[in-house]
């Protein structure tokens, strides 16, 4: 008897060929699907994609983190600054080390002060918006290192963007980390039953401590995407990410209560947020109109992804 085809499980691809298919029948005169336009939704998308990679870490574990937008903030001003009195690569390595401070200081606190993550982080991303604003006094930060912005976001190799070349190797890495390496297995196992877990020998506090710093880790890199792209870094940078991150993830295919995920379904699930963020600007709806059908539509596909959680 033929196995019975079970499309739940194939969600977020389906939402992919459905986004794309839509929109270039209703865009078809708009260059929906030049080739111009589907590298801007690449370019779009990258900073999204990199941090939704650190982010279903943190989820499959059973855990979230709600500061990754101030996360991304703090990391770019910071490499801002220090590209006026250092070279690119300290000035990048700086600014990853701000994203492992701060996820290292949320999984402590998740870890060893056992406070659930939502309410950490909830508190942190306030008291990190804080910091970014108070960084360079709510100005903006050039950066004129020609070096650094084409290898973070201006520039294009062939064809082809530096940023969408960085989503690739995060994807990859990400990819192999959760897939071929004991810390990956680990925190699908956490997130899927923690006393099972904790029984079986697997030290939980620690894996719950490294995924937040990943996390942190992943948004500060987006944070530097995001310096490299714009050409500069202002307190701004990331405050509306959450929501978007968060989703990319759940869409991707990660269930929100741990245990199970994938990381090329992650990326997959940020382009898709992208393709929607740039069909309804091409339709030409205002931004409260684009707000409101991107929210619909959001909370639809999360819904059923989140529906098959339930019924695996």
């Amino acid at each position: 008897m033929a196995k019975k085809f079970d499309y739940k499980k194939y969600i977020v691809y389906i939402s992919f060929i459905t986004v794309l298919v839509v929109f270039s029948i209703i865009l078809r005169d708009r260059g929906f699907l030049s080739y111009g336009n589907i590298m801007n939704i690449l370019r779009q998308t990258a900073m999204i994609s990199v941090a939704a990679v650190g982010m279903t870490f943190a989820i499959s574990a059973g855990l979230i983190d709600l500061s990754t937008g101030s996360v991304v903030a703090m990391s770019a001003l910071t490499t801002a600054l220090m590209l006026r009195v250092t070279g690119w690569i300290p000035a990048a390595i700086c600014g990853l080390l701000v994203g492992f401070v701060s996820g290292f200081l949320n999984g402590i606190v998740v870890a060893k002060v056992r406070i659930p993550a939502f309410l950490v982080t909830l508190g942190t991303s306030s008291v990190f918006a804080g910091i970014a604003r108070t960084m360079t006094n709510l100005e903006a930060v050039p950066i004129i290192n020609a070096n650094f912005n084409f290898i973070f976001g201006s520039g294009d190799i062939g064809p082809i963007s530096t940023l969408f070349l960085w989503t690739i190797v995060i994807m990859i890495l990400g990819h192999i980390l959760y897939r071929k390496t004991s810390f990956g297995r680990a925190v699908l196992a956490v997130g899927g039953n923690e006393s099972t877990a904790r029984y079986s020998g697997i030290k939980v506090d620690q894996i719950k401590l490294w995924a937040m710093t990943l996390c942190g880790v992943a948004a500060a890199f987006a944070g530097i995407l995001y310096a490299g792209r714009l050409n500069g870094a202002r307190y701004t940078l990331g405050e509306n990410d959450n929501m978007s991150v968060i989703a990319a993830v759940v869409i991707g295919g990660t269930s929100f209560s741990g245990g199970k995920g994938t990381i090329v379904g992650t990326i997959i699930g940020s382009i898709v947020i992208g393709m929607l963020n740039n069909g309804l600007l091409l339709m030409g709806l205002t931004v409260s109109e684009q707000m409101m059908a991107r929210g619909l539509i959001i909370i639809l596909a999360v819904s059923l992804s989140l529906r098959e959680s339930k019924n695996d």
